[in-house]
Order: structure tokens, then sequence, then C-alpha cells
């Protein structure tokens, strides 16, 4: 497995937009059409969950190493991983009896679940997303239409990145949706880590940058 190279940006401190963007998603409704293949997962997950469980979503979980070691974290609750790649999610491990992946675009899962007035324990976005170049800003998590979505589910939200801009900006978006959030860095041992990502971070000596947020 080849090192990590740390993401590079011509961004100064977080984007001089950011602010602009969030309080318009934060105000606004997002209406792209929902995909056929992320409904129809949606639905045959939603028969099986009672709403009596604590739900964890791995969102990104990629094959699935990070929701079995997050089950192994959280056995009271549902752990939920969901990724929309179908060759990643056929490497999976074998996953704990309260583990679940389900084959979805995470933009659909977390409007659909919003929809069904899911409340989550723990959300977890552990999937790198930086896109680093100042104009793919609105591909960020928290700078997309989804993140009154994402945020309206609630419970504790953390994430993680070696990229330390994207865990600032993503605490400052946070902030601006009145949620405050915690940035540190964090030092693991090889058998910590939760995503092969989080591995090559460390073998190549890069931080690990985690920000944590009550949503609700």
């Amino acid at each position: 497995m080849r090192d990590s190279r740390l993401p590079t940006s011509s961004q100064d401190g977080t984007h001089p937009r950011l602010a602009e963007i969030v309080k318009r998603h934060l105000g606004t409704r997002w209406h792209q059409p929902l995909r056929g293949h992320s409904q129809a997962a949606f639905a045959r997950l939603a028969a099986s969950v009672t709403m009596d469980q604590g739900l964890v979503l791995d969102a990104g979980c990629g094959t699935g190493r990070s929701t079995a070691a997050l089950a192994q974290i959280h056995p009271d609750c549902l752990v939920i991983g969901v990724d929309r790649s179908a060759s990643r999610l056929a490497r999976a491990p074998i996953l704990p009896a309260n583990a679940c992946l389900v084959r979805a675009d995470l933009t659909d899962f977390w409007r659909l679940a919003r929809a069904a007035r899911w409340t989550l324990e723990r959300q977890y976005l552990l999937y790198p997303n930086p896109w680093p170049k100042a104009r793919h800003l609105r591909r960020r998590w928290h700078a997309h239409p989804v993140w009154p979505d994402l945020l309206g589910l609630g419970g504790q939200l953390e994430l993680r990145t070696n990229f330390e801009l994207y865990a600032e900006e993503f605490a400052a978006a946070l902030e601006l949706a009145d949620r405050v959030a915690d940035v540190q860095m964090l030092s693991l041992r090889p058998d910590q880590t939760l995503t092969p990502f989080e591995a090559k971070y460390l073998r190549s000596g890069h931080g690990l940058f985690q920000v944590r947020a009550i949503l609700s």
C-alpha cells in the first residue's frame, strides 16, 4: 500500500465564501431528485430498523473496515455503513451482528433518513473528502446543499482527516450552524486506526485531525 500524500491548497485559511454559501444552504431546501437505487436500499434498511435502537452512521464507509470497528466500539447500537461503491463494499470483512452495509449515495441517504425522522446516536465521517482546490468548495460536505440534512440527523458528529484546513473549515461551518465544534489532533497506535486511510496517514507521518460536535 502506498504512503499517503498531504492535500495542498492555494487557500490561506477558510474559504472567503464559506459563510455566504453555508448560510444560503441552511436557509433553503435541496430538491435534487433522489436516486432509485438509494431509495430502494434505504427502504430495505428502514424495514428492519426500530427507533428504540441506537443508530450509528459510518458515512462513506469504503470497504467496511471502519463499520466493523465501530460496531465493536458501540456494541449496544446498530452501526450502518453507507458507501456508493459496490466494488468497495464487496471487499468488506465479516461484520459483527450489530453492523450492516448499505450501497447508496450519501447525499440521498442523509435526506431519506432525515425525511424518515431518524435521530442518530453518532455519525462518523472518516472517508476523505477534502477537495483542496478553492474552486471545489461546494464539493466539501460542509459547503454542500446536503449540509442541513446531515446536521438534522442529530447526535454526536465526528470527522477525521489529515488535511488541517479541511478540519478547520468544517469546524467553522458547524459554528455557522450554531453548533460548538472541538478540533484536536489525535495520536494513535497502528492498532487504533479505524480506516486504511488513517493507517496510511500514520505510516506517512501525517497529523490526524479530529472534529467533534454535538448536533442535538
